[in-house]
This record gives C-alpha cells, sequence and structure tokens, in this order.
C-alpha cells in the first residue's frame, strides 16, 4: 500500500487505537460487527483454516478446484506481501480479484464510524471491514484464515463454518500462543466447532492428541491426513484416496513435497463440504493453483537482471523451524534432478528463532549472504543474522540489502551458474517482489 493509496491515512489512524496491552480477544470485534449490523452472519459457507504453515497454499489449492468447477470464492489471508488489499479477494466470474483499494478505504472508513474510536488492533478492524465487504459481495463460499493463533483470532467469530482446518502445527509465535507445541496447538483447535466437520493436516502426535481432544469435545467429525485420507506422488501424478475413492491427478504447480500434503487437506475438505464437484475441477485446480513467495521462481524483474548468467533465482517466505525443514528439503531435492550450488540470501525478524529456520540448510548452502529488511524495524541486522548462521555451521556474509547480495554473487566465480534462494520472512518477500516488480495478482 503506498502513501498515496486511500486507506493508508485510516490505517495510520487504526495504531493509534491499538490497545495498551497486547491482549488476544474476540470481544473488541464482536462489538465493532454488532455495531456493523452482524455482517459475519450474512455470508456465504466459510471453510476456516488454521495451522502454522501450509494455510495459504490449501487456501491457493481450494480456491484453485473451487474457481475451476466455476463457483465465486472470497478469500481471506495474511500478511500481504506487497499491497495491502492482497488480504481481501472478492469472488468473481472468472477467478477473484484484490479488492479495490477505494472498496477498502470506504469500508474502513465505515468501520472507524462504528468503532468510535474504541481500542482495537489492526487485524480487527481490518478482518470487519473483510467481512463487511464480504457480505455485500455474493458468493458460493468464502475462504477464512486465521491470523494468529485460532482460539482468540478475529476470525473466529464464526459459529458455524462449513468445516475448519487444521495444516499442520509447530513451534511459532510462542510470545502469543505458548512455549510448546501442545499449546500452540491448543490455540489452533480453538476454531472448532460444534458439530461442524474438522479436516487435520499431517500433525506431530502431541499436536495431534490435542487437536482429537478438542474434537471430541465438540463432537465434531474429524477427516484426519494418513488415516482418513492421503496423497502420493506416482509416476508423475497425483493420486489422492479416501472412502470415496481415488482421484489421478496432474502435479500442482506450487513444488515442494510439503504442497503434496496441503494438496490433501485441501481436496478432502472440498470433498466433504461439497462432495458434487468434477474431476475435472480437480485436475483444472491443483494446476492453477498459485502462491506467490512459496518456492516462487522468479524469471524476470530487476533482482533477475543482476543474478548471474543461467542463474536460477527463487522466494520463499518460510522463516520458522518447520519451514526450514521443508524448504531445505526441497532445495535437495532440486539438487538431485539438477545439481547447481546453492546460495542463499537470508534476512529475518527479531521474533523468529533465525538458527533454528537455518539449521536444516547446513550441508546445502555453498555461500550464505545476510541481509536487513527495508523498513521492518523488527528486523535483525544483516550481522545477527550471520551470527546465527554460524551458530549452525553456515558461513555467511553480512550485505547491506538484497541487491548488494546479488552483485556479491555475481561477481563470485562459480564452475555452473548458481540456484540463489532468498528466504527467512514474508517481509523480506514482500520487498523482494516490490523491487523486481513482480506484484502477485
Amino acid at each position: 500500500m503506498g502513501v498515496n493509496d486511500p486507506s493508508a491515512a485510516i490505517l495510520s489512524r487504526f495504531l493509534a487505537l491499538h490497545p495498551k496491552k497486547i491482549d488476544l480477544s474476540l470481544g473488541r470485534t464482536q462489538d465493532l460487527l454488532a455495531r456493523l449490523g452482524h455482517p459475519e452472519l450474512r455470508l456465504p459457507p466459510v471453510i476456516h483454516v488454521a495451522g502454522t504453515n501450509g494455510k495459504g497454499s490449501t487456501i491457493a489449492f481450494m480456491r484453485g478446484i473451487l474457481e475451476a468447477a466455476g463457483k465465486l470464492v472470497h478469500v481471506y489471508t495474511s500478511p500481504h506481501l506487497v499491497r495491502f488489499h492482497e488480504r481481501i479477494r472478492i469472488g468473481q466470474q472468472g477467478g477473484g480479484r484484490f479488492v479495490t483499494e477505494e472498496a477498502l478505504a470506504t469500508a474502513f472508513a465505515e468501520c472507524e464510524r462504528a468503532n468510535a474510536g474504541a481500542p482495537i488492533t489492526v487485524f480487527e478492524i481490518t478482518t470487519a471491514a473483510a467481512l463487511k465487504l464480504f457480505s455485500e459481495n455474493p458468493a458460493d463460499y468464502l475462504l477464512l484464515e486465521v491470523g494468529l493463533g485460532g482460539r482468540y483470532d478475529a476470525t473466529n467469530v464464526i459459529d458455524r463454518p462449513a468445516a475448519a482446518v487444521i495444516t499442520p502445527v509447530s513451534f511459532d509465535h510462542p510470545e502469543f500462543l505458548g512455549a510448546t507445541v501442545t499449546k500452540i496447538a491448543g490455540e489452533k483447535a480453538g476454531i472448532i466447532k460444534r458439530d461442524c466437520p474438522v479436516i487435520v493436516g499431517y500433525q506431530s502426535d502431541e499436536a495431534f492428541a490435542v487437536i482429537e481432544r478438542e474434537a471430541q469435545r465438540q463432537h465434531a467429525p474429524m477427516l484426519v491426513a494418513g488415516q482418513d485420507f492421503a496423497t502420493r506422488e506416482e509416476r508423475g501424478r497425483l493420486v489422492y484416496e479416501d472412502e470415496n475413492g481415488l482421484l489421478d491427478l496432474p502435479l500442482p504447480k506450487l513444488l515442494g513435497r510439503h504442497q503434496i500434503q496441503n494438496v490433501a487437506a485441501a481436496i478432502a475438505t472440498l470433498r466433504t463440504v461439497v462432495p458434487d464437484l468434477p474431476a475435472s475441477a480437480y485436475e483444472q485446480g491443483v494446476t492453477r493453483a498459485s502462491w506467490p513467495a512459496r518456492l516462487q521462481r522468479l524469471a524476470r524483474g530487476r533482482l533477475f537482471d543482476i543474478a548471474p548468467d543461467g542463474a536460477e533465482l527463487w522466494l520463499d517466505g518460510g522463516h520458522n523451524e518447520a519451514g526450514g525443514l521443508v524448504l531445505a528439503a526441497a532445495m535437495g531435492d532440486f539438487e538431485e534432478r539438477a545439481p547447481r550450488p546453492l546460495a542463499m540470501i537470508c534476512g529475518t525478524l527479531a521474533t523468529k528463532d533465525t538458527a533454528a529456520f537455518l539449521r536444516p540448510f547446513k550441508g546445502l548452502v555453498a555461500a550464505m549472504y545476510s541481509v536487513p529488511i527495508a523498513g521492518e524495524h523488527a528486523a535483525r541486522t544483516a550481522q545477527d543474522v550471520t551470527e546465527a548462521a554460524r551458530t549452525v555451521g553456515l558461513d555467511a556474509e553480512p550485505c547491506e540489502g538484497v541487491l548488494d547480495a546479488l552483485k556479491k554473487i555475481a561477481a563470485r566465480e562459480w564452475s555452473i551458474p548458481p540456484r540463489i534462494l532468498i528466504a527467512g520472512s514474508l517481509y523480506l518477500a514482500g520487498e523482494v517482489l516490490a523491487t523486481n516488480g513482480t506484484l502477485p495478482d
């Protein structure tokens, strides 16, 4: 969102309303929605998605499949990468589009008037504005992503979703969700509602035990990855299987072994909520689905032009331990299929465990370059990232920024053109996309 966008000034005013003490609560959002006439009660069927990793990709697969079937699909995700209005997608024939800046500014202004200066967070008032916009535009489904946790997240004002989805739970945001996977899973399981189906992605035993207990308490029917449904790659195809039979599908456009798991959760959810979708929708949807900054290859743009001739340039927003594991596995798979030296450019936030994210890359990375994240006060310095990298055995070099890092990579002697991975934060990913000129659409 640029400084001249209509909603930018309103957003800056929202910051002044932020509660002095951080407390996750539904009360502020519920009060505002009541003043707005309860738009949360006038929504299409909602599929509510929580989890630590894979939420956005799972939603992208569901959107692709539903839109391939001709359905109108609203989508709410966060954070945005470049422009704030990327968080809100309004369902339209031929595929949804990001809400216009003018429509978002109007919704923000109405929420600001209704809130009347009461304490509220930016995410809470943004969620209220999104629900208002969704209630005013007809659609067949709303795919609603949790912002933080689940139980007290502003999106959890939906009393009866068509389904809840919990993607893999791992360690993240301990300052808000708790210092153990068990506690974090308890917060994620807070989106489970009485008698509403819950689709559970692949989980650790400790996370699954918590989710299962909450589902039983709520009498919510469970479909569990690895038990009730599964996917596998077979001879260059994706095979999905559940009690209703097999689907033989193309491999997804989104790369990485972890995306096979995300596809599984997406298909299981839709076969529960919309059982009459044709097989052709699944075939088209898994290949159409896109999700920026998730193993995204940059094949043009300003940054691509700076990279060494013949180099591959990849971008991923992974930032926690689980994200590091799946991203390193993907780089290992790339190396096995087409060997190249791997150069990594990494910038992280101070709220993240940088060493835990980087540890899986030991032995994979030939050269690492640490960068700050422009405009983010919570970002680690390049020196901090470098020191974290060195603690896990990576030889890192601090740089002024991504441009500086790419210039250093280009100046280095390589036996063959390198594979370059930029990762460590969604905020860094947004900076990269904006600098490169490849904006999400």
